[in-house]
Order: structure tokens, then C-alpha cells, then sequence
């Protein structure tokens, strides 16, 4: 396997894209060395930062997701949810026919979030509840209020 990665800053901190044959297989909140200056990492820094500026409001990217068929069922669905809106886990999962702990554990098992946006997956009574990337909630609501701000 060939994997590639570069870091970045962002508005959200640091971030660190992983490249496995021509597709983004991880986002990460934290610095990994050396960068490479591969055209698909460089394209995926590009459509970050246009997002974090508020150009950007879907991603088009090849993403490469190793996970189980349930998880890339319920990735897909994320990827659905509008910019700038949110969906319950409740909501999500009476869509899938699942529970909400189990969208719960797909959301925190997501290897690239932003680009599969599971910050936009919220509690019951719009309760802010389970970030696994970055620093948590703090982070989810840094990307909640940017989409709002950047949606209006």
C-alpha cells in the first residue's frame, strides 16, 4: 500500500490528510511529517480550505473508506445531509432502520470527517453530543457555526 499524507493548518487546527492509491483514506486532526505534494492530497487541502472559507459547500473527492458494509451505508447517508443542517441520530437511524447508538458508533468510526460530515449528525432536542475528531464538541461546533454563518 502507497500512502501519502500532508498536513495543514485550519481554522479547526491542524489536519493531515491520507492518500491510498488516488483516494483520501483518512483525515486527521493532528501533524504528521513529511508532506507529500500529491496532486490528490493537494486537491483535497484545496477543497478544505475553499469549505473553511465558505466557498465550498460539497466535496468532490474519491474517498477510500475501509469499513463494513452497515458503516458504509450509514457514511453514505451522512454525505446526504445538506450543508449547514443537521439530523438527529434518533432521525438518522429511523431512516436506516437501525438505532441510534449504532449511528453513533459509525459517526465516531468515520476515517475522514468533514469530508463525510458526521459533525452535522446531532442529539436528540439539537443537543450537541459525541465529536470523536479534533477536540470533541469544541470542534463540532466550530464546524456547525461556520456552516450556519457561511449558509445565510
Amino acid at each position: 500500500m502507497d500512502l501519502n499524507c500532508t498536513t495543514f493548518s485550519s481554522p479547526v487546527g491542524v489536519i493531515s490528510l491520507f492518500e491510498n492509491n488516488g483516494s483520501i483514506s483518512s483525515l486527521q486532526f493532528q501533524s504528521f511529517s513529511p508532506s507529500s505534494k500529491n496532486p490528490t492530497l493537494l486537491c483535497a487541502q484545496a477543497q478544505l480550505l475553499e469549505y473553511f472559507a465558505g466557498t465550498r459547500k460539497t466535496f468532490e473527492l474519491s474517498l477510500y473508506l475501509n469499513g463494513t458494509p452497515f458503516q458504509a451505508k450509514v457514511w453514505k447517508a451522512i454525505k446526504r445531509i445538506p450543508y449547514g443542517q443537521t439530523v438527529t441520530y434518533g432521525a438518522l437511524a429511523n431512516t436506516l432502520g437501525t438505532s441510534p447508538r449504532a449511528i453513533g458508533m459509525t459517526c465516531a468510526a468515520n476515517p475522514t470527517p468533514i469530508l463525510i460530515p458526521c459533525h452535522r449528525v446531532i442529539g436528540k432536542n439539537n443537543n450537541l453530543t459525541g465529536y470523536s475528531a479534533g477536540k470533541g464538541i469544541k470542534t463540532k461546533r466550530q464546524l456547525l457555526f461556520r456552516e450556519e454563518n457561511f449558509n445565510n
